[in-house]
């Protein structure tokens, strides 16, 4: 549903999910958009509660449970999905046909290919009729698929910063046939579930890779995204590591370009193709991003230096790309999303 205020559409929105970090930061951003207003929040082990009695928050809105907000789908416009993997198929697929306009924030619908799909969440798809009205949310790249897009598919935080920080070249076809990222996430990425790798005691004062090499769920996205934007193709070798921060993700990537290609052209490459995005924010050439360009934003900063100065052509070149983990690689995108498929300014409640 819609309601007007004067000459502005108010859209009434329903967030599954909304305990976690991501569902506490797409409210906080709710409340900062002009068009956007909290119809009802679900928890599955909070109903009955309010919100203010699990976050440290003056917010209190009744949580209920996915039951009911499954019958309340006529009160809303649009529903973020904030869902463990695997958990949002079916309520999208409920939602959807309600008629009800959804974000997924899971992964369930972030794959095109269903046998993908099994290969790394080791289930197979049982919504693929769905995959075909399904966008892959990143803003971007796909802002014109994502115009009126019935059903978003929020990418992942680790594919954000690598395929926002390898897109350009990946395009262009200058991307090499084999790229190596070294990323770092901060302890929000893990979700708001107590874990071992997670706890205070285990992750102060530490550094912990994991799902290195060829392991990790979100090498899919990159591959679906990058080696489809071009004519050629690369291997991921990706190693994802635990920062001990709250927030923010840094991805260092070792790529080849083309022997001969000056950086200067690499970074005038990139000049082009993010010219207008509002979220992008290229350094001059030779600096490198860190957390501190993006955290508490829904930017993604990049940077591009040579791994040699002494042979700059060399071919051989270090792309950074930084982003909050819960804005531009969660909550911030989701909103960004919503903005560009309704046509309105694609920065409400973002800057």
């Amino acid at each position: 549903m819609e309601t007007n205020q004067g000459a502005t559409k108010i859209y009434r929105v329903g967030i599954a999910g909304a305990t976690g970090y991501t569902g506490y930061e797409l409210i906080r951003l709710i409340h900062r958009h002009p068009q956007l207003t909290v119809a009802w929040l679900t928890s599955e082990s909070s109903a009955g509660k309010a919100y203010s009695q699990i976050h440290p928050v003056s917010w209190a809105y009744p949580l209920i449970s996915l039951a009911q907000a499954l019958e309340r789908a006529d009160e809303v416009d649009v529903v973020f999905l904030c869902l463990p993997h695997a958990a949002s198929i079916q309520p999208v697929r409920a939602f959807r046909q309600a008629g009800v306009r959804v974000i997924d924030l899971s992964a369930d619908f972030r794959l095109k290919d269903p046998a993908v799909y099994q290969r790394w969440y080791g289930q197979p798809h049982t919504a693929t009729e769905l995959l075909e009205e399904a966008v892959y949310g990143l803003c971007e790249v796909n802002r014109e698929a994502i115009r009126d897009a019935p059903l978003i598919a929020n990418p992942g935080c680790y594919p954000t910063s690598v395929n926002l920080g390898l897109y350009p070249l990946a395009k262009a076809g200058w991307l090499g046939k084999r790229v190596i990222v070294d990323a770092k996430s901060g302890i929000t990425g893990a979700g708001r579930k107590a874990k071992l790798l997670t706890s205070f005691a285990e992750a102060n004062e530490n550094l912990t890779p994991y799902n290195v090499g060829y392991r990790h769920r979100h090498v899919a996205e990159m591959e679906q995204v990058l080696n489809g934007a071009g004519p050629s193709t690369s291997r991921f070798i990706f190693s994802p590591h635990l920062l001990p921060v709250n927030r923010g993700i840094l991805s260092t990537m070792v790529v080849d370009v083309p022997p001969g290609t000056p950086p200067q052209a690499v970074h005038q490459l990139y000049q082009e193709s993010y010219r207008d995005e509002p979220f992008i924010h290229l350094l001059p050439l030779g600096e490198c991003a860190t957390l501190a360009h993006t955290v508490h934003s829904n930017r993604c900063t990049i940077g591009i230096t040579p791994v040699d100065p002494s042979q700059p052509d060399n071919g051989e070149l270090i792309v950074t790309a930084s982003i909050d983990n819960l804005l531009k690689g969660a909550s911030g995108q989701a909103v960004q999303n919503f903005n560009i498929a309704m046509g309105i300014d694609e920065t409400l409640g973002l800057l």
